[in-house]
């Protein structure tokens, strides 16, 4: 099965228009496909409402189209305002379905709801009149969806994890009451999508040792808008954020979670500020990213503030709060290295993003970031939660002129070469058509789940791991 260019279809569109202007009917339609997201927006202004996987799916999304594919992306209403259809280009939009409250819920409540999000689905593309033979699900409430929409509808479905929940168990100081759900849900979804994408070699060494060795695998990275992050010269960027050239920034990105290690990163400052001669007395640590004091990423905010406080680095420490996207690369670019401390990070967009930008990056070793960031390449990585690593990683950054000047040049060129959208939806798109070929040459897809089979949403939440 082919695929139409973007050129290709409005010179069709055109010729067909000319030559018999009321015959519609004639005009070959786009390839619908389906992006789900359930709790995560492609349509939200991508500030503190976003995250790495709206990031992904709207990217991902408007580069599809145009491929020449038709691409609906499906998430979920969380208030009464909030527009059903936000248009994002001619062939790309994001629908907004109701499923529960129209109000924000954390992501350990969405399970609940996606009973509701399927029937939603399936309503929307009868009145529509939109047919949709491949869905990719995101996130494994998501992925519950596309287990209910290959057994009702006999799809093609392909998922991409985001985050594996086995390996989210392994460092985690407490269990999520459907921890027990969720790794049941997992295992479902790699035994019975028709193709699941890892985004790291990693993920993918996770999956088949964590979750099942049964199932489809492909390897396709994520990536990042490299028209957006980009090199911009350092005086330039600190200009504009009002930063002395002589400073030496340490930036974190992200939200305030304990996994992302911002304490970590927080008493390894204190301690490069306390121990090190070599190091101007203007150290600056910029720590970009926001919380809603209602939610539990306000209070993280809180502790770490006061932390901040106790180790004496108040005045090294800026909050900077949430910023737009496009405010982003001024800050990678103004930072001397950008460092991410998290206990577990799937991919490390943030890394992504700061390579980019030509920054170096000092990350935990842990997850996708053992393969977005190579060692003494594009930065360094060093043991989760090790402040005296993480110290030292960072010093050797600020204080190694010529070698970091280096790390620079080859950050940007792995970015250009691994991690754009183009390239990573072109990738999607032939497993896409692969999985649609498959489809029309093999005999029909027996369901591999009776309807009872089928894993719903508990009644009551379970509360701890099998044994």
């Amino acid at each position: 099965m082919s695929e139409p260019s973007e050129s290709s279809t409005a010179s069709t569109m055109n010729q067909a228009k000319s030559a018999f202007p009321f015959a519609k009917s004639r005009i070959p339609r786009r390839q619908a496909i389906a992006l789900i997201s359930d709790h995560s927006d492609p349509a939200v202004e991508i500030m503190e409402e976003s995250d790495g996987q709206s990031v992904y799916v709207r990217a991902v999304g408007e580069a599809l189209a145009k491929l020449g594919w038709q691409v609906d992306m499906f998430t979920r209403k969380t208030h009464p305002s909030e527009a059903t259809i936000v248009q994002h280009s001619p062939h790309c939009r994001t629908i907004r379905l109701t499923a529960g409250p129209e109000a924000f819920l954390p992501k350990d409540q969405h399970f609940q709801s996606m009973p509701e999000f399927v029937e939603a689905f399936l309503k929307f593309q009868t009145k529509d009149g939109a047919n949709y033979p491949l869905v990719h699900t995101n996130y494994w409430t998501s992925g519950w969806v596309g287990l209910q929409l290959k057994e009702r509808c006999n799809v093609q479905w392909v998922h991409t994890y985001h985050s594996v929940g086995a390996a989210v168990y392994e460092t985690a100081d407490s269990l999520s009451t459907l921890a027990a759900e969720r790794l049941l849900v997992e295992r479902q979804i790699l035994e019975q999508a028709h193709c699941t994408v890892a985004i790291t070699p990693q993920e993918q060494e996770q999956l088949r040792s964590l979750v099942s060795e049964q199932g489809c695998i492909e390897m396709i990275p994520g990536g990042t808008d490299t028209e957006n992050f980009h090199f911009i010269p350092k005086s330039e960027a600190r200009t504009k954020l009002g930063l002395l050239a002589s400073e030496q920034v340490v930036l974190c990105v992200g939200r305030f979670e304990p996994r992302k290690g911002i304490e970590t990163l927080v008493r390894a400052v204190a301690q490069i500020k306390a121990d090190s001669e070599d190091v101007p007395s203007n150290l600056r640590l910029l720590i970009v990213g926001g919380s809603d004091p209602e939610h539990s990423d306000g209070q993280e905010l809180g502790r770490i503030e006061r932390l901040v406080q106790e180790l004496g680095i108040g005045e090294q420490t800026v909050f900077v709060g949430w910023v737009r996207h496009d405010m982003l690369p001024l800050y990678y670019t103004a930072a001397d290295v950008c460092v991410i401390p998290s206990d577990y990070e799937p991919f490390g967009l943030v890394a992504i993003e700061a390579m980019a930008c030509g920054t170096p990056v000092v990350a935990s070793a842990v997850g996708g970031l053992k393969f977005t960031v190579v060692p003494d390449e594009t930065g360094l990585l060093v043991p989760p939660r090790d402040v005296d690593a993480f110290a030292n990683a960072i010093h050797r950054v600020l204080t190694d002129e010529v070698w970091a000047k280096k790390l620079t040049r080859q950050a940007s060129t792995r970015v250009q070469e691994t991690f754009t959208w183009t390239g990573i939806a072109a990738q999607l798109s032939n497993l896409y058509r692969q999985l649609f070929a498959q489809s029309l040459t093999q005999a029909p897809v027996e369901r591999s789940l009776p309807r009872s089979a089928v894993v719903a949403p508990l009644a009551e939440p379970v509360r701890a791991l099998p044994a």
